[in-house]
C-alpha cells in the first residue's frame, strides 16, 4: 500500500496542473485508501458503529508531580520541533521569520494549555502540515484558518474519526515519505543557502550525528525520564557544536 500510494502522489503531482498537482498528497492519499478498501485491508467495523455527529469527550485535569516531571522533557521536544518547522517555513517562503519565532513558542504553549485543561495531550506545530505547504505552495494563512474551523467542525463527528482511523499503516506510510521527506529537503535547502561548510569537519561531524540520531529516534532513559530522537538530536545539533567548535577554535583548527 505505501508504495501504491508514494507512486500515486509523484504520477498525480508529474502529470497534473493547476489545483490537482497542488492536491497531489490527498489525491494519492485517496487512491491507496481506496485500494486498501478494494483488497479488504480497512476494517470497516468501527465506521459502521461509530455515530455520526457526538460531542467530544472532556475530562476534569487532575494534577500529579510525577506525571508533571515525566512530562517536562517533552516541553523541549516541542520547543525544537516548532523553532526547526518556522525555519522551515522561513527557508520555503523565502521570508525571514526569525522575529515571529517567539510568538509561535508562546502560541504553542497556550494551545497545550488549552488542550491539557480539557483532558487533550499536548499539541505542537506538525511538520506534515509544512509538507503539504512545500507540495501545494499555499502558504496563505486565511487557508489555514479554514482548516482549523473544518478541522474543528469534523471533530464533531465519531464517524469521520473513525475513517481515520481505519487508514492502513501502509498508506500512511506512503504518505508520511513524501511529507517527511519534503522537510528533509527543506533543512538541507536552509544548509545551502546559509553556505554551511561541510569541508569544515565540525560542522560535517555534528549535521551527520544529529540527522542520523533523529532519523533513528536514538533514545536515552534515565530514572523516570525517557529522552527521545528529537530532543537529542537537538542537543546534539546545539550543544555538541558550541562544544567541538570551541575546542577546534583553542587549537586554531576552524576553516
Amino acid at each position: 500500500m505505501g508504495i501504491i500510494t508514494l507512486a500515486s502522489i509523484g504520477l498525480i503531482s508529474a502529470f497534473s496542473r493547476g489545483f490537482l498537482g497542488r492536491i497531489s498528497i490527498f489525491l494519492g492519499l485517496v487512491v491507496g485508501y481506496g485500494v486498501a478498501l478494494i483488497q479488504g485491508d480497512v476494517d470497516t467495523s468501527t465506521i459502521k458503529s461509530a455515530a455520526l455527529f457526538a460531542a467530544p469527550h472532556f475530562t476534569t485535569p487532575t494534577f500529579n508531580g510525577k506525571a508533571i516531571a515525566l512530562f517536562l522533557p517533552v516541553v523541549l521536544v516541542l520547543i525544537a520541533e516548532n523553532v526547526g518547522h518556522v525555519k522551515a517555513v522561513s527557508a520555503m517562503t523565502g521570508k525571514n521569520l526569525d522575529d515571529q519565532m517567539g510568538m509561535a513558542l508562546f502560541a504553542d504553549g497556550i494551545s497545550t494549555t488549552l488542550a491539557g485543561a480539557g483532558g487533550g495531550s499536548g499539541t505542537t506545530t506538525y511538520a506534515e502540515n509544512i509538507g503539504v505547504m512545500a507540495a501545494t505552495r499555499v502558504y496563505s494563512t486565511a487557508a489555514y484558518w479554514v482548516a482549523g474551523v473544518g478541522a474543528i467542525l469534523l471533530s464533531l463527528s465519531p464517524k469521520f474519526g473513525a475513517v481515520l482511523s481505519a487508514t492502513p499503516v501502509g498508506v500512511l506510510g506512503g504518505v508520511g515519505v513524501a511529507l517527511f521527506g519534503m522537510i528533509g529537503v527543506l533543512g538541507a535547502r536552509i544548509w545551502i543557502e546559509g553556505k554551511v561548510n561541510f569541508a569544515n569537519s565540525t560542522n560535517l561531524i555534528i549535521a551527520a550525528s544529529a540527522l542520523i540520531i533523529g532519523i533513528a529516534d536514538m533514545s536515552w532513559t534515565s530514572g523516570d525520564y525517557t529522552f527521545g530522537g528529537i530532543i537529542n538530536a537537538t542537543l546534539v545539533a546545539v550543544v555538541g557544536y558550541q562544544v567541538l567548535n570551541s575546542v577546534a577554535k583553542s587549537r586554531g583548527n576552524v576553516n
